[in-house]
């Protein structure tokens, strides 16, 4: 007892230096798989390209004038599945088991984001708010929307459910799912918003030239659209804050304590329902924020768009490792990557035989069960055995 008296106080405060390392040690593991990621696929198309074009000889050129923009649009995809993949790994890293409804929380915050863009225009006002305004009222609106409205449907559906047999919970939140879907359904289609509701916004200037690349006689514009990068600049924000809450907070060691083992926490002062609830909060919260910024990067938004990024972020949050924040993040920029890469080439690759777009999901998918078959755990996932 005397050792614990000693080395509690040292231990009781991190330093700085300690708390910038836990912060910022998964956002240094984020950046190498992106730019590994990159790199490798790069590399891939290369390769294919250069085997392929003795038979196509502008095969090269065609494959470099158009991998910088796929590069990008995989780093927007990425971003976008792994703000998603936060929410589910979140809930399942607590309670263990999968909140198949978080896809329509995704989806509830694009209609949120739609709604203030429908009430601004109706003010007549949106034209004169600066974009950057326009951009953190819809964020932090569904942001608070959708975290007040995970931990309901947590309070309502899942609680009572909590210590029965884990396919109950999962059948809850599959109903959920539904609900949500349809509610959201009678909502648009008998407001003015429609069914297919239009996310107007200010308009935020000119694409970003980043550089010029020489293909050979042609000078190609890499350009990054404004509304693209909004999208990156925010997922990073907020995965940083999340990384920030989780790791270096006392709310975030209440989280991992909760996620460790739930009963030893309640007997250690640890209020179990209210961390669930903020668990909720937080990936609800995140999940709404991903919403808001998916509409409006694509411009529209109706009451089904949350099913395949619902699925695919789920994926992601597998792949990466479920139960690990950081292997969300990485799971959901590989997965990005692969699915923008796929979707950009294998149409050149297969002279047009086959559509890129068409199949990304399911090249895609392939290679993630190839990566399942060789690692079962995920990425960044570690095998666990059940506690008994």
């Amino acid at each position: 007892m005397a050792v614990d008296a000693t080395v509690a106080p040292t231990t009781a405060r991190r330093s700085l230096g300690e708390v910038l390392g836990v912060v910022f040690g998964p956002v240094g593991q984020l950046l190498a798989f992106i730019v590994g990621s990159a790199a490798s696929l790069s590399l891939i198309v290369v390769v294919l390209a250069l085997i392929l074009s003795p038979a196509q000889p502008d095969m090269m050129q065609r494959v470099l004038i158009i991998l910088p923009q796929v590069i990008i649009d995989g780093l927007v995809r990425g971003f976008l599945f792994a703000t998603i993949a936060l929410g589910y790994t979140m809930v399942y890293g607590v309670l263990e088991f999968i909140n198949f409804a978080h896809g329509e929380i995704f989806m509830i915050g694009g209609v949120v984001g739609a709604t203030v863009s429908f009430l601004l225009v109706s003010a007549g006002t949106l034209e004169s708010v600066p974009p950057l305004v326009f951009v953190l009222l819809v964020i932090l609106v569904a942001m608070a929307f959708c975290g007040i409205l995970a931990v309901t449907v947590e309070r309502i559906a899942y609680r009572p459910l909590r210590n029965a047999p884990r396919l109950v919970p999962l059948i809850s939140a599959i109903g959920m799912s539904l609900i949500l879907q349809d509610l959201a359904r009678l909502v648009m289609t008998s407001t003015p918003l429609g069914f297919n509701a239009r996310y107007q916004t200010p308009n935020f200037g000119q694409p970003i030239q980043l550089f010029t690349m020489e293909v050979g006689e042609r000078s190609v514009p890499v350009i990054l659209i404004p509304r693209d990068l909004i999208f990156i600049v925010a997922a990073t924000i907020m995965l940083v804050v999340l990384n920030y809450v989780v790791n270096a907070t006392k709310l975030g060691k209440a989280i991992r304590a909760t996620a460790q083992d739930m009963p030893t926490a309640s007997l250690m002062g640890i209020d179990v329902n209210r961390i669930i609830a903020l668990t909720f909060l937080i990936g609800g919260a995140l999940g709404g924020a991903a919403g808001a910024l998916f509409g409006l990067r694509i411009g529209t938004v109706n009451p089904y768009m949350g099913l395949i990024p619902g699925l695919k972020a789920f994926t992601a949050a597998v792949l990466g490792g479920i139960g690990n924040i950081t292997g969300a993040m990485v799971g959901g920029v590989v997965l990005g990557f692969l699915e923008a890469f796929v979707a950009a080439y294998l149409s050149i690759f297969t002279a047009g035989n086959f559509s890129g777009a068409a199949y990304a999901d399911v090249a895609a998918f392939s290679i993630l069960i190839l990566l399942l078959i060789f690692r079962p755990s995920g990425l960044l996932g570690e095998a666990t055995t059940q506690k008994v």
